[in-house]
């Protein structure tokens, strides 16, 4: 079991999550610690886990990829090996995967160009996975990529 946080490393999480480019000296008037104080206990929960990386947010509608989908995956012979992640591993479209208890077996979310585009990367995973697809398209997505906050 994780350790859990103190309240000066809840505010440093928080600040963080809102904004990963914050500056040591913004992360110590927040918390009210020295620099060097904020600079130890950022490295000490990057050292933890806690804090896992930093990285660039794109909006993948600003780079032209204006569809998404959610696509369950199942197997269409549960007797091959569970391999199913690794194989659509490097198909770039797909943003997430995610093993799931139910009737499939997996939830991809895929950002695309075009319902053509989405059509073609269907038959790619099925082909590469030697699965069963069902997708719903994402009309609209009202909150995202929220980052866990403790």
């Amino acid at each position: 079991m994780g350790e859990t946080l103190d309240d000066i490393d809840r505010i440093l999480v928080r600040q963080l999550v809102s904004d990963g480019r914050a500056t040591l000296a913004e992360l110590a008037a927040s918390a009210g610690l020295s620099v060097s104080a904020v600079q130890s206990r950022v490295r000490r929960l990057e050292a933890r886990g806690v804090v896992t990386g930093y990285s660039a947010r794109v909006d993948p509608e600003a780079v032209g990829h204006f569809l998404s989908a959610f696509v369950a995956i199942t197997p269409l012979d549960p007797s091959q090996p569970d391999d199913v992640p690794a194989r659509l591993e490097h198909i770039h479209e797909v943003e997430s995967c995610h093993s799931v208890a139910g009737e499939e077996s997996y939830v991809l979310l895929v950002r695309v160009v075009s319902a053509r585009v989405l059509e073609d990367l269907l038959q790619r995973i099925r082909a590469t996975a030697n699965v069963r697809t069902r997708s719903t398209i994402i009309l609209n997505t009202f909150y995202s990529d929220r980052q866990f906050i403790p």
